[in-house]
């Protein structure tokens, strides 16, 4: 599979159709350190360990499903995005991927900014700490009450996404005293090879003010007028789980074409481009997932001859990492239930969670690894789909994989590279409570996302 294809699903990318399956791996025992996070490894008795840590024990302390991070993991791909950008570009954090109060304390200690797209993600983001000046707020429709509460915290930058809402957020920091720095995201035109859900800078979806008929070159004018606003640059962001890098090669082009309009029409020259997020990450040992020090590199050069050719001062470059970051640092754990084989066709294996704890599958047709963690298992491999206990047929966590034909009810499989959007998408469908968030370091385990209880239902049921 090309760096271009893509996992997620067979609209926009090279992907096997269905019905076509590789072979099994030479060893279903073993853990391809593309797809796990940094300390898995299996122990002298064939079991999982992660941070030093058994999984055998993590589904004895905590249940399962939970899903399990890898913090010294976390924390190097933070510092590795931080120190592939230096000094002069911004890392801001995808908070939409994951975040908690503990997810914030680690990127503050570790240098990175967060990248905020609601009320509740912002006041995750203060209460844990984060400098309001590091945050930046997204959002197509934010309310007048986020924008408030937004300008009054002093976040760094509010991105605009509407004519609409460089009224609104001009006249809300006109009343309250202040000059909000903003950038205007833009559309593009850029067809990313990604799922048409994922997809974000062609003109027929919700996000951004296009580029095409002048709309964006309207929106720096009017941004310029007003007086609640200081326009500090420009921001796009062509999809999510992306490997190719033309792309943004293309739209970086079409973005310093802007910053090059606005200076001959205004005599001003915006210090900022975001080029946004999206990189991928290996979810099976097929994708090949770039190294941040070759997207720096790639996006600085970039960046650096469109400029240079269009006489430009190069902007500070802002990025917006967040699967790329927290999705391969970590897995979900479950322990199996009914195995259903049908002859000819492949073996159902439930586990006890499903679509409630990731509705990628459903959602976008992801591709999932999946292991046997428990135990290792010399038995012959057998396609097996991982499916869920919710009462519907699309409830699929893993389409098709090949696991040991001896699984047992009570066995424990993982299913790795689920730190991105798994728990942040998490739902009680069917009343299921969202599992946990366990953080792992150094032999040591602890809670930082706490798993549901009835009770917590029941609290908000008023009846």
């Amino acid at each position: 599979m090309s760096r271009s294809a893509h996992p997620a699903g067979p609209r926009h990318a090279d992907v096997l159709p269905e019905g076509h399956y590789s072979a099994p791996p030479a060893d279903l025992n073993a853990l391809d350190p593309k797809v796990w996070a940094q300390t898995v490894t299996r122990d002298e008795d064939g079991v999982v360990t992660v941070g030093g840590i058994p999984v055998t024990r993590l589904a004895e302390e905590y249940g399962t499903p939970a899903y399990v991070l890898d913090e010294a993991d976390f924390r190097a791909r933070a510092r590795a995005w931080r120190s592939a950008f230096g000094a002069d570009a911004d890392v801001f954090y995808a908070g939409k991927a994951f975040l908690s109060r503990a997810v914030v304390r680690w990127l503050h200690e570790e240098g990175l900014n967060v990248d905020v797209c609601s009320g509740g993600e912002l006041a995750t983001a203060l209460s844990a700490g984060m400098p309001a000046d590091r945050i930046a707020f997204h959002g197509n429709n934010k309310s007048v009450d986020e924008i408030t509460r937004a300008v009054e915290a002093g976040v760094g930058h509010i991105v605009l996404d509407s004519f609409q809402e460089i009224v609104r957020v001009a006249h809300i920091a006109q009343g309250l005293g202040k000059r909000q720095k903003v950038l205007i995201r833009i559309t593009v035109g850029v067809e990313a090879h990604t799922h048409e859900f994922i997809a974000t800078a062609h003109e027929d979806q919700k996000f951004g003010i296009p580029l095409a008929g002048g709309q964006a070159a309207e929106a720096v004018r009017r941004a310029l007028q007003l007086d609640g606003l200081e326009l500090v640059g420009i921001h796009s962001h062509i999809g999510s789980q992306i490997f190719d890098m033309s792309g943004f090669e293309v739209a970086a082009h079409r973005v310093v074409s802007l910053l090059k309009a606005v200076r001959d029409e205004h005599g001003v020259e915006l210090p900022e481009i975001d080029l946004g997020g999206g990189l991928g990450i290996a979810y099976t040992s097929d994708d090949d997932p770039r190294e941040p020090h070759e997207i720096a590199k790639a996006l600085t050069e970039i960046v650096t001859r469109e400029c240079e050719a269009a006489k430009l001062r190069t902007p500070r470059i802002s990025v917006e990492p967040g699967r790329a970051i927290v999705g391969p640092t970590a897995f979900t754990l479950y322990e199996v239930g009914t195995i259903k084989p049908l002859d000819g066709l492949r073996t159902y294996v439930s586990v006890d969670g499903g679509m409630s704890d990731n509705i990628r599958t459903a959602l976008y047709d992801a591709e999932y690894s999946v292991a046997l963690v428990s135990r290792t298992s010399d038995a012959e491999p057998m396609l097996a789909r991982v499916v869920g206990k919710h009462c519907e047929s699309g409830d699929i966590v893993v389409k098709d994989a090949f696991l040991p034909s001896d699984v047992a009810p009570g066995d424990l499989i993982a299913v790795p590279a689920t730190g991105a959007y798994c728990r942040s998408m998490a739902s009680n469908y069917n009343h299921v409570l969202r599992p946990p968030v366990v953080a792992v370091d150094g032999g040591e385990a602890r809670v930082i996302v706490r798993r549901e209880t009835e009770e917590d239902l029941l609290r908000l049921d008023v009846g």
